[in-house]
């Protein structure tokens, strides 16, 4: 048996400096992002795929508490036969084992819970390949991506939010020798204790396109707080957060403690288990990715924990001048096509001035614009095997059928088209829609249209569409902004009108850094300003509600 104060030391360093990298915000990660063998080795890929096909077919190998049957919900958005069946635990089992684990996990202590928190990271990135072939096929991410952002970048996550958490749980001494100064005699002494204290069980409830990458900092700043947590993964993204939880409770038994501190909870489509679990009076903590319906229902509902939820918006492009035109519809076309916009911050609402907009290849047109971006879209995409290692697969009806809807919508300015995948050609692969709308047609871009769907948007001039950009995202919500302009003060009015919308902004993007990426350990995701989310993965205000510190004190 390894200790958790002997796993601390084990991972001593790297959580060091991944509490170092958390303050200085430059660019640091622990885990690298190529799937190159010569930085995983020769057999990593292979031996990755291998274990995931061993998978399919089979019974998920892990017991839980009052498990009741099994559930099989998955479908592989690129046409394999996934067939992998999962225990089915009684909801309110699990609550019980959970809290039954709190106080050994409690008594551990921060450091002892890093130490654990780190090791099931690097058994995580150890199976990173087995990881990115389950992501690719239940979320339809390309390969690539899906080892990237289901891999490496989502633990980079993970270690920020154990990072942030150790930070808050160490800052106050655990021990104090506390004196008061007397006149004519011995000072006052007391011995104090100061004892971080989780909130009680967490509920982790997971989306569909990226299970990993946006359930692991719930799930790991809930552990490092004191707090044990039922990991609860959509029906049709189940695998990469069930392998996730094996390897937890794995490292929490070979650590001498309850594997039930962390839990798998399944259902079938459509069973409500995540209602359940999410109002039982003995969940405190509920982590939550997905639609702004149900998010929403959460923060109303569940009134006895605290809730931490990422929901729809109106990502917003505001476009001005530039110096680069070549580099913006670049960037700006990659930005719209990758995961085929199936990410929660791809930009919807692109907004320009009627008038056009001044570039270094000259004035612009509206229409001349419009054309540019399709056809900066058709060559992005041109390739059919480029095309669909950029858009991944659509990953269900909901996509398929809002695309539909776009394409019937007047003035489209880039058709929607099929791409045909020659290793999958079972997979549904599209390229993205843009139609042209103007500002008075708020009632269709002031709904989130999820997937490969944009919007180029007419306005009077930049300041009406900056006004634009405030309002429907103070009203909606967004994860990102971004704006394009050679103008100092636009750029300065841009930065003042995100910060009064209470969203993060881009400037000037052209390069190899696209506005729906973030980075761990520098840029923060999310941002309880604007009703799209109510924290940032990952900062203080993401952990510190997930625990108290208790006092207790005595005469020397």
């Amino acid at each position: 048996m390894t200790t958790p104060a002997e796993l601390y030391e084990t991972h001593r360093e790297l959580l060091d400096r991944a509490v170092q990298a958390a303050q200085e915000r430059d660019y640091w990660s622990a885990f690298p992002e190529s799937p190159s063998k010569s930085v995983y080795g020769e057999d990593a890929a292979p031996a990755g795929e291998r274990a995931f096909t061993t998978l399919l077919g089979q019974q998920f190998p892990i017991d839980l508490p009052g498990t009741l049957g099994t559930v099989q919900s998955e479908r592989s958005p690129y046409g394999i036969e996934l067939a992998v069946s999962y225990p089915k635990a009684d909801p309110l089992a699990l609550v019980a084992a959970a809290k039954a684990a709190i106080p050994a996990w409690r008594a551990v202590g921060p450091t002892g819970r890093a130490g654990v928190a780190a090791e099931i990271i690097k058994r995580i990135n150890a199976r990173s390949f087995e990881l990115a072939h389950a992501v690719q096929h239940t979320t339809g991410q390309a390969f690539v991506m899906a080892f990237q952002a289901g891999g490496p970048h989502a633990q980079d996550r993970a270690l920020e939010a154990v990072a942030y958490a150790l930070a808050a749980t160490t800052r106050m001494p655990g021990a104090a020798a506390w004196a008061k100064p007397q006149r004519g005699g011995d000072p006052l002494r007391l011995a104090k204790t100061t004892t971080v204290v989780g909130r009680g069980v967490s509920v982790v409830i997971g989306c569909n396109t990226f299970p990993t990458w946006n359930s692991y900092p719930g799930l790991f700043a809930s552990l490092v707080t004191g707090n044990p947590v039922i990991v609860k993964p959509h029906p049709g993204a189940v695998l990469p957060l069930a392998i996730t939880v094996q390897i937890s409770r794995a490292v929490l038994t070979e650590a001498g403690l309850s594997p039930d501190l962390v839990s798998l909870a399944v259902e079938e489509p459509g069973e409500g288990i995540a209602a359940t679990l999410a109002t039982h009076p003995d969940v405190r903590i509920v982590d939550f990715t997905g639609s702004s319906e149900f998010g929403n229902w959460l923060e109303a509902n569940a009134r006895q924990a605290v809730v931490y939820t990422e929901k729809s918006g109106l990502n917003t492009v505001i476009v001005d001048s530039t110096d680069d035109y070549k580099g913006l519809l670049r960037n700006l076309s990659f930005s719209l096509s990758l995961y085929s916009g199936q990410m929660c911050t791809t930009p919807q609402n692109l907004l320009v001035p009627r008038d056009g907009i001044e570039t270094d290849a000259g004035h612009k047109s509206l229409d001349e614009f419009g054309a540019d971006l399709s056809a900066a879209l058709g060559k992005l995409l041109g390739d059919p095997k480029r095309a669909a290692g950029t858009l991944g697969a659509i990953v269900n009806d909901g996509v398929r059928g809002r695309l539909a809807e776009a394409g019937d919508l007047p003035s489209i300015l880039a058709s929607s088209t099929e791409v045909t995948d020659e290793q999958f050609p079972g997979a549904t692969i599209r390229t993205p829609v843009v139609a042209r709308l103007d500002a008075a047609d708020e009632k269709t871009y002031t709904r989130e249209w999820f997937g490969p769907i944009s919007f180029l948007i007419a306005t009077d001039s930049t300041r009406h569409a900056l006004e634009i950009f405030v309002e429907t995202v103070r009203a909606h919500g967004a994860l990102t902004a971004s704006v394009h302009s050679t103008s100092p003060e636009v750029l300065a009015a841009a930065r003042e009108a995100a910060l009064d919308a209470g969203v993060h902004l881009s400037e000037n993007l052209t390069g190899g850094v696209f506005v729906n990426q973030t980075a761990a350990f520098s840029d923060l995701h999310g941002t309880g300003a604007n009703p799209a989310a109510t924290a940032s993965l990952t900062d203080d205000h993401f952990v510190t509600g997930r625990f108290f510190a208790l006092q207790s004190r005595h005469h020397v």
